[in-house]
């Protein structure tokens, strides 16, 4: 067994609040709305040309943030941990991608709306898709799953951009500061 690391607090314990996560949560959702409407922007036939990032093409890479956000919620909330992460061929259309993508981004929120701050340090026991078995603190879990979607909404946002339709700025800062702006003007 891989041993559990514990970062943050001297004393072991999560170095964020439920109500933080909330917060890292709801931006990973608006930026994922921004990737997936300039997206549908894209002629159906851009999706899966072949590009050089890491998933081969922008449905690909798309599907790839969708399938990990999936795959550890699974782990975290259900104590599930499935063999392999769905594709870029696993939707036919955009269309089916974002409908799945709601609905998990719907589970999500409710995960997260349920968790109290003596929850995230939970370890979550989990095998991954090698065969792996990994114990982690579930705020660990939570904070690496927007970062994981920063990096590979990073490679659409390029791919979008090339195909002349850039998703704009997709910065956690920028985010915040349009929240502020809103909650300050209502």
């Amino acid at each position: 067994m891989v041993p559990t690391r514990r970062l943050g607090s001297p004393q072991g314990g999560s170095a964020v609040r439920p109500i933080e996560l909330q917060t890292l949560f709801r931006y990973n959702r608006a930026s994922n709305e921004r990737l997936l409407s300039a997206a549908a922007q894209v002629p159906p036939d851009r999706l899966t040309t072949a590009a050089p990032v890491s998933h081969g093409s922008l449905l690909g890479t798309l599907a790839h943030v969708y399938a990990a956000e999936r795959i550890w919620r699974m782990r975290c909330q259900e104590g599930v941990s499935p063999p392999a992460l769905p594709t870029g061929a696993d939707f036919e259309t955009l269309a089916a991608l974002c409908d799945r993508w709601a609905a998990e981004t719907a589970s999500w929120a409710a995960y997260l709306a349920g968790l109290e701050e003596g929850d995230l340090d939970r370890a979550v026991r989990y095998t991954n898709t090698t065969g792996t078995v990994f114990e982690t603190p579930l705020w660990q879990i939570m904070l690496h799953v927007v970062n994981h979607g920063t990096q590979f909404r990073g490679e659409a946002a390029v791919l979008l951009t090339q195909y002349g339709a850039s998703p704009g700025d997709l910065d956690l800062i920028g985010y915040l500061r349009s929240v502020e702006r809103v909650s300050s003007a209502g």
